[in-house]
């Protein structure tokens, strides 16, 4: 016996943490056959469908915010939790997702919450006040969260590997071509129909989803037994870590970051909980993440070059409509208008792109789509006062192409070889690096923004000096400008002069700063471009159909 247990010690090194000896890791589908039955597609359709709902709310509200505060009684600075919350509570459950569906059973679990996401979108469009918004709109984040990652994983395991291209291609339209229509839906509707209107959108399509799940979802047995085997330590701190960090990111650049006690709390709790987490999650023996998946070359490359990906899909839908907003006065249905480039198109592309994963090496896709959609920032990063939607076309349809590129390649090769019982993990890793990333983004391109205006306002301040012939002449140009249209004393009309230079100084260092943040984007996407290039070459493709 003694031999016996020194050679298990030889193989499975004894450690502080409990560990088991398991036969060679299976691939998920590996004798799964080529044919996909109809009440298959349904269930990765409707389950897809669903992921489209939940990242198109995200973006879909920005279009109408200021609306919605006015309606509410919400100032600027506290409409900006009509988001937050939604935000905060989606990248909390995206984790949960695949245990608790384990523990309720998929169908169960995927209708309840689908069921509950209509609700409270519905429920939004009647809040009265900012208060009740907040907590509809996170109860409507919690639910609508777990649709992303479980459609991920019904793809992965329903799907035999010869047809998984073609279910990310079609998870690829939630997270890539949502972002794009969200602010060209939310715009229509909200000066169509009202604001409530952004809400009611997820009801139609919303009960096709649910109707089709109910039809094509296997019925299993809860296991409830789960429920104290879980990971609580880890949930706990994962929730309150992630919770804090994306509440400072949210908040931070209005609160002046860690000049603000709030922030600073809120920055020391995220360290300490995801920390712990971390901590956690690779000592316990079941831990909610294998966060050792990340160890793996293609699954940890794929996840940076995704968590980059995010950081450009929500950074560039967010800096965007900005600069139309401020800097070229559009109204939020003429934003969407310019946006609709960069999502319709994708319609047309994404569906081709499995076909192109059977003669193209699957990494060569998503280097050229990362590098297309890189290229589209650079274009924008030399912005002028005379660039506005006409000017915006070939960026965004160079963008559409990128997009639609890079999601489908990267994603199979990312999940390719992960077995079955991983599959939870891995899809609520690699998406939660998505949406984190875009958070980070967002956070970081506001205060971004904001410190290369001074910047540039500095800059250009100190080159207009009253000694200069050009600062006099346009002086006297504007005193005469003023005096000819209404303004009779000549020192009013020299201090109206005075106050017009400084305006347009400040106009174009915000031109400007918005051009640094289009290279800053493009420069995130080039280095996804290198952790891309680092991935091995897979079969990803799904060539060779039931052979795997």
């Amino acid at each position: 016996m003694n031999a016996a247990i020194a050679r298990a010690e030889r193989i499975v090194p004894m450690t502080g943490v409990s560990r088991e000896v398991e036969a060679p890791p299976v691939p998920a589908n590996t004798n799964m056959p080529a044919e996909v039955s109809f009440k298959t597609w349904l269930a990765v359709v409707g389950a897809t469908l669903g992921a489209f709902l939940a990242v198109l709310n995200i973006q879909i509200v920005n279009s109408s915010l200021a609306d919605i505060q006015g309606a509410i009684g919400a100032g600027i600075d506290d409409g900006g939790w009509v988001s937050t919350s939604y935000l905060v509570a989606e990248i909390i459950t995206i984790p949960l997702s695949g245990w608790l569906a384990s523990v309720f059973s998929l169908r169960r679990y995927l209708l309840a919450n689908t069921a509950l996401f209509l609700l409270f979108s519905a429920s939004c469009a009647f809040a009265e006040n900012l208060g009740q918004m907040i907590v509809l709109r996170a109860f409507q984040g919690f639910t609508g969260g777990v649709l992303i990652p479980l459609a991920f994983t019904i793809i992965m395991t329903k799907l035999p590997k010869a047809k998984q291209p073609v279910g990310m291609a079609l998870f690829a339209l939630s997270a890539t071509f949502a972002p794009a229509i969200g602010p060209t839906i939310g715009g229509y509707l909200n000066d169509n129909y009202g604001w409530q209107f952004v809400f009611y959108v997820n009801l139609a399509p919303g009960v096709v989803m649910l109707a089709m799940l109910w039809a094509s979802l296997e019925r299993e047995k809860m296991r409830l037994a789960l429920l104290r085997q879980g990971d609580w330590a880890g949930i706990v701190t994962m929730a309150v870590g992630l919770g804090a960090l994306q509440t400072m990111l949210e908040e931070g650049n209005k609160d002046d970051w860690f000049g603000s006690p709030f922030i600073l709390r809120l920055g020391v709790v995220a360290v300490i909980g995801l920390a712990l987490f971390l901590w956690i999650e690779l000592r316990t023996a079941k831990p909610l993440l294998n966060l050792r998946l990340l160890r793996r070359r293609n699954f940890g490359f794929g996840s940076i070059a995704n968590f980059l990906l995010g950081g450009a899909l929500y950074g560039s839908s967010f800096v965007l409509p900005l600069y139309l907003s401020q800097m070229q006065g559009y109204d939020a249905e003429q934003i969407g208008m310019v946006l609709a480039w960069t999502g319709l198109p994708q319609l047309l592309l994404i569906p081709l792109v499995p076909r192109l994963m059977r003669r193209i090496d699957a990494r060569r896709l998503a280097v050229l789509g990362l590098a297309l959609f890189a290229l589209s920032n650079f274009m924008n990063g030399w912005l002028t006062q005379d660039v506005a939607g006409d000017q915006l076309f070939w960026p965004n349809i160079v963008r559409a192409v990128g997009q639609a590129l890079v999601m489908t390649p990267l994603s199979a090769i990312a999940v390719a070889g992960i077995e079955a019982q991983n599959t939870a993990s891995a899809s609520a890793l690699f998406n939660m690096m998505r949406n984190l990333g875009g958070a980070i983004a967002i956070a970081a391109l506001q205060t971004f923004v904001t410190k290369r205006e001074q910047f540039h306002s500095n800059v250009l301040t100190s080159s207009v000096s009253l000694f200069g012939e050009a600062t006099r002449t346009r002086l006297a140009e504007l005193s005469q400008y003023f005096m000819a249209h209404g303004l009779a004393d000549p020192g009013t009309a020299g201090h109206e002069a005075m106050v017009a230079i400084g305006r347009a100084v400040r106009i174009q260092a915000s031109v400007m700063a918005y051009g640094d943040t289009f290279l800053l984007l493009g420069a995130g996407l080039a280095l996804a471009v290198l952790a891309t290039l680092g991935l091995r070459r897979s079969d990803a493709s799904g060539a060779g159909g039931a052979a795997h």
